[in-house]
């Protein structure tokens, strides 16, 4: 006959455990999300078209006090949370964009942040009818741009 044993786990163990595991997402999911928005980023810049992105938006973002250019940050923010970020940190790092700018933009980045990524990991499994699928992917989207509105009139 065993003997069973309800013994925990040493805290450090616990511990090192977590390490891992936060050492694996960052190193396995946001690095390279962070790395490939920078190259973005900078392959748009270098080659003029972040400019001429900039102009197109410009109308619908200075709405919000908003460069045209970060448009393409709630672009990638819908892709993916990490890549959005990204596109920001470059953003900041170019003088693009102000502090209160930044302010203006992280909530609508968050609310729809990821959708394309979830809309096939969540949402295809489960079986959501067509319809509904759109209706699901644009509410988030709906809801950051009332977000931008808000951030825009009390920054």
């Amino acid at each position: 006959m065993t003997a069973i044993t309800n013994e925990k786990p040493l805290i450090t163990d616990v511990f090192v455990k977590g390490a891992r595991q936060g050492w694996d997402l960052a190193t396995k999911s946001m690095l390279p999300n962070l790395v490939m928005a920078f190259v973005l980023i900078k392959a748009l810049n270098v080659t003029g078209l972040l400019h001429y992105i900039g102009l197109v938006f410009e109308p619908m973002m200075s709405v919000f006090g908003l460069p045209g250019e970060s448009a393409m940050i709630l672009a990638s923010s819908w892709l993916s949370v990490g890549g959005g970020l990204g596109v920001l940190i470059a953003f900041i790092t170019e003088g693009v964009m102000s502090g209160e700018q930044v302010a203006i933009i992280l909530p609508s980045m968050f609310i729809m942040g990821g959708q394309l990524q979830y809309m096939g990991r969540c949402l295809g499994v489960i079986g959501i009818k067509d319809k509904m699928l759109y209706v699901i992917m644009l509410i988030p989207i709906v809801m950051a741009f009332a977000a931008l509105t808000f951030m825009s009139i009390i920054v």
